[in-house]
């Protein structure tokens, strides 16, 4: 009978230090809202007829905003659009490339040039 009691409690705590490890965990920092848009004076022309302007956003980096500039760059794929990054009241949200063939996330460490986000067609 002594077995049978330690072996449910035994389990009883097992069971329950698996459950406080299954719980959700997340880490972030919060730094709040960004700073409100920089407003363009002048939009530059477009480089070519294929080209979508994206609008300049604050984005996080290393505990604080920084301004990306906006730029114009050619979609991923024929058809993807662009939605803006934004913050709803909590939590950032990057900004991507979204379509019938997936979404593409922007990579601001490979942010050089107005082809930044095109990707050319497979060809077979």
């Amino acid at each position: 009978m002594k077995t049978l009691i330690k072996t449910a409690l035994l389990v009883t705590i097992l069971l329950g230090a698996g459950q406080a490890f299954a719980g959700q965990i997340s880490l972030g920092i919060r730094i709040g809202r960004p700073p409100a848009p920089r407003v363009l004076k002048v939009r530059p022309a477009s480089p070519g007829p294929d080209y979508l302007w994206i609008d300049g956003y604050w984005y996080p980096e290393g505990g604080k905003y920084k301004w990306h500039d906006g730029y114009w760059s050619r979609p991923p794929y024929a058809g993807a659009h662009w939605v803006a990054p934004h913050h709803d009241g909590e939590q950032f949200f990057n900004g991507y490339w979204e379509g019938d063939r997936g979404r593409i996330e922007h990579d601001h460490k490979t942010d050089r040039g107005h082809d930044r986000d095109y990707r050319p067609p497979n060809r077979s």
